[in-house]
């Protein structure tokens, strides 16, 4: 009897627990979603497109969800020296951050100007492409101090900074697209004063300089290993989401604009990152495009995606030749990634409502 006692207080304190995890969600406005990780390895999630993946993949590691409760979880950095991952969740206007040794997510800024793309430069100072209402790029200093580090371009506002990464000379390169204004879900709508969505580099004098011009709405952003690369999402402006490839100049200029990736089959290109061999571990997931002709369910004429979603959701990795390799199927649509942990071998993954992580056998090139 007493046993059965123990029984019903331990389901009751689990039981009350979950209760509070979901008010404490319901008061955020955001929703936590339940995750069961496969129990066999190799993690059938894990799935080798080409020979050439195998080595990337760890026989006996698997997917895991190490947060959840977000409304569009973005913009993911890794601090090495902390050991914890910053993200954004855009909608809810906060900054999150994962501790990974408590393997505690709490809130790490507030009224945080819907905040899209992270990274930390070579100092450990964050950097942040504020998406909206104040349209900027800060620098978080050591001391706490927020330092603008660009928010205007020949005497008008930027549009929407996006995503952002620091090269090996300190100079800082991030995309500006119009995603931030277009509507009031992830910040206020807004009119550009831009003739164009730029590629943007912040040189070590604090100088800007628009190094792209000719992508419609750039997103995500990364560099080859060696630096002589610069890889740029192209959300718009071709049949398909697109990763170009531009040659980068000693001057810091970019020429040579060539197409290495093209998501033909209705995947949505978002963030990326490239791992020490050159791979892309790009973000995907459904574009929403719809079939031409709707659907006739029995009760009404629907137009369906032309792709289902959970054929789509996760992580697609590819070569530098631009081939598909492997991917890692995950049941939320992944935005963004960042390779963290203490050995550079951990992929997180901001998927819309929660955050996955998973040990590769590579490290992030950056």
């Amino acid at each position: 009897m007493q046993q059965i006692k123990n029984i019903e207080r331990r389901q009751f304190l689990k039981t009350a627990a979950g209760s509070s995890l979901a008010v404490m969600s319901a008061a955020a406005g955001a929703q936590s979603f339940g995750f069961a990780p496969n129990q066999r390895y190799p993690d059938p999630a894990v799935q080798i497109l080409d020979p050439s993946f195998a080595k990337y993949r760890i026989y006996s590691s698997s997917v895991e969800q190490v947060a959840t409760g977000f409304r569009w979880a973005e913009g993911p950095a890794y601090h090495a020296k902390g050991g914890y991952l910053l993200f954004s969740d855009i909608p809810n206007n906060r900054i999150m951050k994962f501790d990974e040794a408590t393997g505690k997510t709490t809130v790490f800024r507030d009224k945080a100007n819907y905040a899209n793309g992270n990274t930390f430069d070579r100092q450990g100072r964050l950097l942040t492409c504020e998406h909206s209402i104040t349209r900027r790029v800060t620098r978080t200093e050591l001391n706490g101090k927020i330092t603008v580090l660009a928010d205007s371009f020949e005497g008008k506002r930027l549009n929407a900074p996006n995503d952002i990464v620091v090269k090996s000379d300190d100079t800082i390169w991030f995309t500006d697209p119009l995603f931030g204004i277009n509507g009031e879900w992830e910040g206020s709508r807004a009119k550009s004063e831009q003739a164009s969505t730029n590629v943007y580099r912040i040189g070590a004098d604090g100088k800007l300089t628009a190094v792209i011009t000719d992508i419609v709405n750039p997103n995500g952003l990364a560099f080859s290993p060696d630096e002589k690369k610069l890889y740029v999402v192209e959300w718009k402006g071709t049949p398909n989401r697109s990763i170009w490839s531009f040659d980068v100049n000693a001057d810091c200029s970019v020429s040579n604009k060539t197409k290495v990736i093209d998501a033909a089959d209705q995947g949505a290109l978002d963030g990326f990152r490239v791992d020490r061999d050159g791979n892309l571990w790009c973000g995907w997931g459904s574009n929403g495009a719809l079939q031409a002709e709707p659907t006739d369910n029995g009760v009404r004429k629907v137009y369906e995606l032309k792709a289902k979603s959970q054929d789509l959701d996760g992580v697609m990795i590819f070569n530098p030749q631009g081939k598909a390799i492997g991917f890692i199927k995950l049941p939320e649509r992944c935005a963004n990634l960042a390779f963290g942990g203490p050995k550079r071998n951990r992929l997180y993954m901001t998927s819309s409502h929660s955050v996955y992580a998973l040990y590769v056998e590579t490290h992030g090139a950056v």
